[in-house]
């Protein structure tokens, strides 16, 4: 018995010598991979606020002025209308449009995706960072620039045009309604509308809260935007629509500068580098002084027809051109949009040269 208990042992020991062995001669597992560092996420998009304020103060002045109506029932009505148009200082009206325009091509999938890619390594986004702002035309190279563009062109056109073409039905006004002998009267504190005129051109417009936030919103991809509805319901029927197409459209190279730099104020956005702290940067890429001379002009013209005009039908006049058809035609001039078409003016008559009559000469004298 106790031989076989030894004998037992044995084997075991000799077992677990032999598993021993055995597991010593099998190839060690591989050592556990590195811990590799997970690339750097991207910095947030980033767009001021006062940008996006300028953006929402042109959008509701483009709203509030092409709302105003064509039909005219009293001098009252008239100045109502001449206070909404006036009211834009020309430099932040298109600082504002250049700022929209940056709102709109955040909201391109394909361009905001493909600035973003160069955003993880920081050298490489400060290097980009660096040649937008000091070439804005380089935003124009990422893809989805053209579709991105084709949202600025479409939308500012739209916008200039339905400006346009309400203040051509104004325009026709001043006309139409010299049949209403109210319409001749004289204006009442004539200095008084024009001093006021001029203090609201140099006031920047103000923006409205629910805009601003709908804007932001927009401007981190959020929800797309839409048109806002006309301030006057009976306008809601002739207006023409303001929304961006549904399909993005290509719009092919060369741009206006606006577009451009609307671009650029984007990518720059897109790259985390457009946030309050960067206003003063982010501005001098949206200065864009060309069309700000059409503005200007637009004023000019206004101050003079102001200056003049005497019935209140002159008020309507000055209202439908210099506010209404100038400032749209400036909009769709600065984005590129197509220009309405404008028929030639009719030429005008060669004067008639009366021919002085050639007296007769008395028949001479027969000698004899």
């Amino acid at each position: 018995m106790l031989s076989t208990t030894r004998t037992r042992a044995a084997l075991t020991a000799i077992a677990v010598v032999a598993a021993t062995l055995l597991a010593s001669c099998e190839t060690p597992p591989p050592p556990p991979p590195p811990l590799v560092a997970a690339p750097p996420a991207p910095p947030p998009i980033t767009l001021s606020s006062s940008i996006v304020e300028k953006a929402s103060a042109f959008r509701g002045y483009m709203q509030r002025a092409g709302a105003i109506g064509a039909t005219f029932e009293n001098g009252d009505q008239i100045q109502a209308s001449l206070k909404i148009g006036v009211a834009y200082e020309p430099k932040q009206f298109l600082s504002g449009a250049t700022a929209y325009a940056a709102v709109l091509a955040l909201q391109d999938p394909t361009y905001v995706a493909s600035v973003r890619s160069f955003a993880t390594d920081p050298t490489q986004r400060q290097s980009i960072i660096n040649q937008i702002i000091a070439d804005p035309a380089y935003a124009v190279g990422f893809k989805g620039s053209d579709t991105a563009a084709g949202r600025i062109i479409d939308t500012l056109g739209a916008e200039g045009l339905k400006l346009y073409t309400s203040g051509k039905a104004v325009k026709q006004a001043a006309y139409d309604v010299q049949r209403a002998k109210w319409s001749t009267l004289p204006v009442l504190d004539r200095d008084g509308r024009l001093a006021y005129a001029k203090t609201m051109s140099a006031t920047p417009g103000l923006a409205d809260s629910a805009d601003v936030a709908a804007l932001q919103q927009a401007s981190m991809g959020g929800v797309p935007l839409v048109p806002a509805p006309p301030a006057d319901p009976a306008a809601a029927a002739v207006a023409v629509p303001v929304a961006a197409p549904a399909a993005p459209r290509s719009a092919p190279p060369p741009y206006k500068p606006l577009v451009i730099r609307g671009l650029a104020v984007a990518a720059l956005a897109a790259l985390g580098y457009a946030g309050d702290d960067k206003l003063p940067l982010i501005e001098a890429v949206m200065a864009e002084p060309a069309s700000a001379m059409c503005l200007n002009m637009a004023k000019l013209n206004l101050y003079q027809c102001l200056a003049v005009a005497k019935p209140h039908y002159e008020d309507v006049f000055c209202l439908g051109q210099h506010i209404m058809i100038d400032t749209g035609m400036c909009v769709l001039k600065a984005s590129g949009a197509e220009l309405p078409y404008e028929p030639p003016p009719p030429p005008k008559p060669e004067p008639v040269v009366k021919k002085k009559p050639v007296a007769k000469k008395a028949p001479a004298k027969k000698k004899g």
